[in-house]
């Protein structure tokens, strides 16, 4: 019998097998990415095309630059070397006997004259004895004189006068010496100057050596610095020397070479060389480390550029100069610099033009236009 019942349809959200998805829209989209990258890789070609595309009218147009024109001249010499500074007159001052400190007549930094006293100690001891020893010397003084007065008479043989003039001297050595002890109780400057730190107090024991303050004379000071024996020629007493310091930038002080080495140092084989210059303000101090440039004869014929032309790479040091309208590389080999300019050893000719400004914008070869020049 055939089966009657309806045939009904599968319930939705369900399948008997998998049906094929579409590929159009996956096609499509492929599609468009392509055509996004081919626009961008046009629009790349093209900036690239306009950029290295000569202009519709010919050449570009020369390049604007900044050039000098070299020529020889006389520049300053100088040696420099890294030196310090230390005072003429510098002094610990310490006691040259024992005692205890009685009175401190100084405060630290305090200027001082020359003689003044500044540490008393404990003298007492030594004043008495200075006042015994007194009266023997005026003891033995009177004595002598009587004896002088007696002896042309006869009254009193000569070799007692002999005998008295010997105690009176002895005695009035004693005195000096008693003097010489009693000075040795006080601690002075032996010289014009500033202390430092004071180190000691009232009632302290010092030992002889002990460090009170020191005493330093700033209006002049020795410069010392060495050079390599290589400029032993160019060094001479009396030879001027300028002196800088970082501690005041944009000043220059004066000094002249006093003193040189006779010995070269073994370990180093430099030169010791001393100057002497004025501390006008007492602004510098001992200790200092200075630079000093020792002035030597002009040097002549010589080519400086500014320090702007100069272009420094791995292969050395180069300038871009200016031929037939050209920038043309060219290596150069420098010296020590003066200033802003420096002086170019080798690879430049007298009256070459030398880019100064703009060089950074111009390729080798390029034709170049001297906006301002210089001599």
């Amino acid at each position: 019998m055939l089966d009657t019942k309806p045939q009904t349809a599968p319930a939705e959200g369900t399948s008997s097998a998998a049906a094929p998805r579409p590929t159009g829209a996956r096609l499509g989209g492929l599609v468009v990415v392509l055509a996004v990258v081919a626009i961008l890789f046009a629009g790349l070609f093209g900036w690239r095309h306009a950029r290295t595309a000569p202009p519709p009218h010919g050449a570009p147009p020369p390049t604007l630059v900044t050039a000098v024109t070299v020529q020889p001249q006389e520049a300053p010499a100088r040696l420099e070397a890294v030196g310090a500074l230390q005072a003429v007159h510098q002094v610990t001052l310490a006691p040259e006997t024992a005692g205890r400190i009685t009175e401190i007549h100084f405060e630290g930094g305090a200027r001082v004259a020359a003689g003044t006293v500044l540490i008393q100690l404990d003298d007492r001891p030594e004043r008495a004895d200075r006042a015994a020893a007194q009266a023997r010397a005026e003891l033995a003084q009177v004595q002598l004189a009587r004896s002088q007065k007696l002896a042309p008479t006869g009254f009193e043989p000569r070799v007692t006068t002999d005998q008295r003039r010997a105690d009176y001297n002895a005695a009035a050595a004693a005195v000096h010496q008693l003097d010489a002890r009693i000075a040795q109780k006080q601690v002075r400057a032996p010289f014009a100057g500033e202390l430092g730190l004071r180190r000691v107090n009232p009632g302290q024991y010092l030992n002889p050596g002990d460090p009170v303050a020191t005493l330093t004379a700033l209006d002049t000071l020795f410069v010392n610095f060495t050079v390599p024996q290589q400029e032993f020629a160019k060094l001479h007493v009396g030879g001027p020397v300028e002196v800088v310091s970082d501690a005041f930038p944009g000043r220059t002080f004066a000094a002249k070479v006093n003193a040189i080495e006779p010995q070269v140092a073994g370990d180093t084989r430099n030169v010791s060389v001393q100057a002497t210059m004025a501390n006008p303000g007492q602004v510098l101090r001992p200790g200092m480390y200075i630079t000093a440039r020792l002035v030597l004869p002009p040097q002549t014929d010589v080519l400086l550029v500014p320090t702007t032309a100069i272009q420094t790479s791995a292969s050395g040091d180069s300038l871009i100069v200016v031929r037939n309208n050209k920038a043309t590389p060219v290596p150069v080999q420098t010296g020590r610099r003066i200033g802003d300019r420096v002086v170019i050893a080798s690879g430049l000719r007298p009256g070459d033009v030398v880019v100064t400004n703009g060089q950074l914008r111009v390729q080798p070869g390029a034709t170049v236009k001297v906006a301002m020049q210089g001599g």
